[in-house]
């Protein structure tokens, strides 16, 4: 079937650089004689219809904005039988051929079943936790890791003041690179990520304590939300070292601000490439990064795939924390 309507959409949690994707979708489609059909609030709604023609200056004056224009939402219906039928049948209402969808592992999951009942469909990586599998780069990390460095540059700066411990607690439920990457840059004493067990006594207290007797008046340690305890773990270092600690948690904060020059060129890059795929004929494939080069790979195998946590950055943080 040939896709003469495109509809795009933003699901799961926002990501600086989206609005860029969405731009670039919009008009790289329009160029190319397809029109493009803007869903507002994810799958919840395609479901119920919130859709509208995007035109040229639908997307003007967006792209440095954070969020998402389109917004976004969870939707529990859209996870059913029945909501994929009603999903299926709404499109159709619009006349939609394709649909490409800017998000992360549970977005792309609702488009590989969606894909399933005939839907075509291009998943482009919108997350800022950087955990896709199936490519090295996702929309919205850059943004959020300097969103964090900069919270640490200031937090330093009070910390150094009163010679205190700072415990700084960032997104990353379940993959810590923002964590082990702002941890590096921002020159922490010790890193708490997912995907390594830790030892409060070996890997926090016992750096901060040496790091002491070398004459240093400040320390920090960086906290992965998915390890969590920030508070937890800055009562202990307190109580060990008597040494003041605060804990501080970013939060959605990490999620906002204006996207950097890398989230707009990529989101753009992405959403243009989506749109490529869909002409040359390709189908049910999400968008990824690989050695520094756009590819495209099929939806079940990406959402095979998983991404490790890189050991050479690991055990580059502890020697740089001496």
């Amino acid at each position: 079937m040939s896709v003469k309507t495109i509809g795009v959409l933003t699901s799961g949690g926002d990501a600086p650089g989206m609005n860029a994707a969405v731009r670039a979708v919009v008009r790289m489609g329009i160029y190319n004689g397809f029109k493009v059909l803007g869903i507002h609030k994810g799958y919840e709604g395609l479901l119920h219809g919130d859709i509208e023609e995007m035109k040229i200056r639908s997307v003007g004056d967006i792209i440095q904005r954070g969020g998402t224009i389109l917004q976004t939402a969870r939707s529990q219906e859209f996870t059913t039988e029945a909501g994929l039928q009603k999903a299926l049948s709404m499109s159709k209402i619009f006349g939609i051929d394709a649909l490409i969808v800017i998000g992360g592992d549970g977005s792309y999951r609702g488009a590989r079943d969606f894909s399933h009942l005939g839907m075509n469909v291009i998943g482009i990586p919108g997350t800022i936790d950087n955990d896709i599998g199936c490519t090295e780069y996702t929309i919205g990390y850059d943004t959020a890791m300097n969103t964090v460095l900069d919270a640490i540059d200031k937090i330093r700066d009070t910390s150094y003041s009163h010679e205190r411990c700072s415990v700084l607690e960032v997104m990353g439920r379940h993959a810590g690179w923002i964590a082990l990457n702002c941890g590096i840059a921002g020159g922490a004493e010790a890193i708490v990520l997912p995907e390594k067990e830790f030892d409060i006594d070996k890997d926090i207290i016992f750096p901060i304590i040496e790091g002491r007797n070398r004459g240093k008046k400040h320390y920090l340690v960086i906290v992965a939300e998915g390890v969590g305890g920030a508070v937890e773990i800055a009562k202990c270092i307190e109580e060990k070292t008597d040494i003041i600690t605060r804990a501080t948690i970013l939060g959605h904060i990490q999620r906002g601000g204006s996207p950097t020059l890398r989230d707009r060129v990529m989101g753009s890059r992405m959403g243009a490439y989506a749109v490529e795929l869909l002409m040359a004929g390709k189908r049910n494939r999400i968008v990824g990064l690989q050695n520094g080069a756009l590819v495209d790979i099929d939806i079940e195998e990406a959402l095979s795939m998983k991404k490790s946590i890189d050991e050479e950055l690991v055990n580059l943080s502890k020697i740089l924390a001496l």
